[in-house]
């Protein structure tokens, strides 16, 4: 006669619960904690005599600290566990910048050139920042923003480049047709390149497997496009915190599309190319 073995959890299977995926708590990472519904970014994860805690920033860049409890916290709307991010091992190959640039350790920063990059609004510089950050403080590029391009000839002429101050500009929803082709088209300075992306705002450049998202919303003509965006996917509709939410996501270039990094990576070498410098 064989015997039987039984577990000493009496609890029925109805009862337990279900596992939940364990996720590294990596800085940047938006989640809510389930008890008070607090949503924030991941500043810090720390081992105390009581057990890990996590810091979270919100929107308004205020820190809270909560224990890293088993099903704790929320993300994407899935109940997850939150584990401490493992320790980095030192790579076999040369280090890399987020850029995909090969990192320059100790490296300072360059004396800004006078030449400049221009960006069309915060939020894409923020991106451009976030990636090639390390790489523009290396070659001394400076990154600004405007309001929109529909003084471009304005502002070229303002600005008075030349060999030795290069301007490279970047333009949103950059398509044949569009009103910002035409006033790409109107500036001809040798000293000045405008290239663009085709999507209509730069969250499109953040390829969507990033953020989570199964493709980018179509919005209707008319609407506010970053508003109709967090209403076709349920966010609340704070485009400042829906952004910062996408941000927080890239961790380098391979969360972005192809469609930016060239048109970044082209500005970049117009504006750092030799001749830029020696005035050849």
């Amino acid at each position: 006669m064989h015997s039987r073995h039984y577990s000493p959890d009496l609890t029925p299977p109805w009862k337990k619960p279900k596992p939940v995926p364990e996720v590294p708590a990596d800085p940047g990472l938006v989640v809510e904690e389930v008890a008070t519904g607090y949503c924030g970014a991941v500043i810090r994860c720390e081992k105390t005599a009581e057990g890990a805690t996590v810091t979270l920033e919100d929107r308004f860049g205020k820190h809270r600290v909560f224990p890293m409890a088993p099903r704790g916290f929320l993300l994407e709307g899935r109940t997850v566990t939150l584990v401490r991010p493992p320790a980095r091992t030192a790579a076999s190959g040369p280090a890399r910048t987020a850029s995909g640039s090969i990192a320059v350790p100790g490296a300072r920063a360059r004396v800004a050139r006078a030449g400049r990059i221009y960006v069309e609004g915060r939020h894409d510089a923020e991106l451009v920042e976030r990636v090639w950050g390390d790489d523009l403080r290396i070659e001394g590029v400076v990154v600004e923003y405007l309001e929109g391009v529909d003084d471009l000839p304005a502002i070229v002429e303002a600005f008075s480049p030349g060999p030795d101050a290069r301007l490279g500009v970047l333009v949103d929803h950059l398509v044949p047709g569009s009103k910002e082709s035409r006033i790409a088209a109107s500036v001809t300075d040798a000293d000045v390149l405008v290239v663009g992306h085709p999507y209509i705002d730069v969250w499109q450049a953040v390829k969507p497997s990033s953020v989570g998202i199964a493709a980018w919303p179509e919005v209707p003509r008319g609407q506010d496009w970053k508003t109709g965006v967090c209403r076709a996917l349920g966010w609340p509709e704070n485009t400042g915190a829906a952004w910062q939410r996408i941000l927080s996501r890239v961790r380098s270039y391979r969360d972005l599309e192809p469609a930016l990094l060239g048109r970044v990576e082209e500005l970049i070498d117009f504006v750092t190319a030799p001749e830029a410098e020696d005035g050849r």
